[in-house]
């Protein structure tokens, strides 16, 4: 019997201790993550079109989309992964990192890879994040290795 009663508690603690689905997030309201590549800073656009928790790993996030560079939009999937939480009175952040992969379509096509931060202040009384601000900082590199350029797009929030 007393096993089965710290068996139970481990279990609780277990499920307590999940991550939120954060999904609705990084789809940014619809809005596109505007930011820059190269040295140039040209202007890249990213856009998060479905954005699901994975199930087996809770910390982990399936996204695609697209990226809009000089008029070339080029298609993505891939992974934004939490790593860390510090939960603050005032403020909230979520570290993690990035690992997107562009559609090969030839050499304007690469991996956009980095981390991430995430701010957030939680609304006890509707149970939802406010004032949000969600910067990525990495790099991109095409598929055949001839460019690499930094990159970082945020949602433009405070």
């Amino acid at each position: 019997m007393k096993n089965f009663f710290f068996i139970l508690i481990f279990l609780s603690l277990q499920l307590s201790a999940q991550m939120p689905n954060i999904s609705r997030v990084f789809l940014n309201e619809g809005k596109p993550y505007i930011g820059s590549i190269s040295e140039e800073r040209k202007k890249l656009t990213l856009k998060i079109d479905i954005s699901e928790q994975n199930r087996k790993n809770d910390q982990q996030y399936y996204v695609s989309g697209f990226t809009v560079v000089d008029n070339t939009a080029m298609r993505f999937e891939g992974t934004i992964t939490i790593t860390e939480y510090k939960d603050r009175k005032k403020r909230s952040i979520i570290y993690g990192i990035y690992d997107f992969a562009e559609e090969n379509n030839g050499p304007h096509s690469g991996k956009l890879t980095g981390k991430f931060v995430y701010k957030l202040n939680w609304n006890k009384k509707t149970e939802r994040p406010e004032n949000q601000d969600i910067k990525f900082n990495g790099n991109w590199i095409s598929y055949d290795k001839t460019m690499h350029y930094k990159t970082e797009f945020s949602n433009g929030k405070n």
